[in-house]
């Protein structure tokens, strides 16, 4: 008996109808509806008098892919559009509607309409584990318990902006590196399997001893040639399981936030990163009313780095048995003194939501400039290294000429 139910709530969210009739004056009216079948839509519209000439199942276009953008836009939208006094279910009409992603769409107007059959925001958000995390999911349950969720929208779109913002930061500032190692890896290739081989030929009727340096080019352009489908099926797959793994297994993940941590000169960049992520969320969360051993639930997973996600279990358990937070995070060893005097004055004021906010835009701050420094630095870095390398190459492949121009 429990089975019927859910079938019609399962297609509920999956099937809209367009509609068109006439009403009682015989005016041509429109709309949608979101029902099991068009039988179902014709007896609703029937009760309403209104005489159904038309109904068309809405189908939503494949393709697309729901990002961390897409939310955060998302969030703002409806943020600004609840505080224009524009009704909740409206507004994910308007937004979901209006965007250009098709996948976006479907999942605003499916929360619609869990909202719409009796579920809060919240519930709603809440099925959608996947784009909506914990920290969301209780700042949404903590505006609508509190009868502030215009408020609470708004700081959470603020809070995704920032994030959103420093995560392109790292991304801007791993880019060049990762840039450098690309193009190196695709020239020289270029180069060893159609360049060399030429020289090889020519070099072959000079009937002389050829430069070590020569020889050693020759013999690595001879490897490429031969084994050059082994050698790009064997970078592109590792990268490929290196990058599943990474995603995939919790040991990797581990030991690469703290291989990241440890690196000479992006280390400190994702140092800061994670930090200003980390008090950024505290802040968030605390300032929304969230008691701090709860809001530190969602703390860990949103700073985006395992050791931080255990050092923030370590201090939620201290916390919880009522040390300081500026002891506990003193216990961690992981944040500047900076940032713990700053706490520590926050919790002596009772404005802690404010001083982390503060912490949060200094280290966001540092970000910039250190990206800002590292971008400069990289340009020349990236012409020395292309340089040698190919420079390297032409040298090699001319000395036997400049030999042989001697010789004569």
């Amino acid at each position: 008996m429990a089975s019927p139910p859910r079938k019609p709530a399962t297609q509920l969210k999956e099937s809209v109808f367009l509609w068109e009739g006439k009403n009682k004056e015989g005016k041509i009216v429109r709309g949608e509806m979101r029902a099991p079948s068009e039988t179902v839509v014709n007896a609703s519209l029937r009760r309403q008098a209104i005489l159904v000439t038309k109904i068309t199942k809405q189908r939503f276009k494949r393709g697309g892919k729901v990002t961390d953008k897409d939310i955060t836009l998302f969030t703002r939208q409806l943020a600004t559009m609840m505080k224009s006094g524009v009704p909740l279910l409206q507004s994910f009409d308007i937004v979901g509607r209006g965007h250009s992603n098709p996948a976006v769409a479907k999942l605003l107007l499916d929360i619609k309409a869990d909202v719409e059959t009796g579920s809060s925001l919240s519930q709603a958000f809440r099925k959608y584990p996947l784009y909506f995390d914990q920290l969301f999911c209780n700042l949404i349950a903590a505006g609508e318990q509190a009868g502030i969720l215009e408020t609470l929208l708004d700081r959470l779109a603020t809070y995704k902006e920032k994030i959103l913002a420093i995560k392109s930061k790292i991304k801007s500032a791993l880019f060049y590196p990762i840039a450098v190692i690309v193009v190196a890896f695709v020239i020289t290739a270029v180069i060893m399997i159609f360049v060399i081989p030429a020289f090889k030929e020519v070099f072959k009727s000079f009937g002389a001893d050829l430069p070590a340096p020569t020889l050693m080019v020759m013999a690595i352009s001879d490897f490429f040639v031969e084994y050059w489908y082994a050698i790009f099926g064997l970078i592109g797959g590792g990268i490929y399981a290196f990058f599943a793994a990474w995603k995939r297994s919790e040991k990797v993940q581990m030991v690469m936030d703290r291989f990241m941590l440890r690196l000479p000169i992006f280390g400190s960049i994702v140092r800061k990163s994670v930090i200003a992520r980390w008090t950024r969320t505290l802040s968030t969360m605390f300032a929304a009313g969230v008691p701090l051993v709860e809001s530190l639930d969602s703390v860990g997973g949103a700073a985006g780095n395992y050791v931080y996600k255990i050092a923030t279990k370590q201090i939620q358990n201290e916390v919880s048995t009522g040390t300081s937070l500026t002891s506990s995070m003193q216990n961690t060893n992981l944040f500047p003194n900076m940032a713990i005097q700053m706490v520590a004055i926050g919790e002596e004021s009772g404005a802690l939501d404010s001083m982390l906010g503060k912490i949060a835009d200094f280290f966001e701050q540092e970000v910039d400039d250190a990206v800002e420094a590292l971008s400069s630095l990289m340009e020349p870095m990236i012409m020395v290294i292309l340089g040698g390398l190919i420079g390297g190459m032409v040298v090699a492949m001319y000395l036997p000429i400049f030999k042989l121009g001697s010789v004569v």
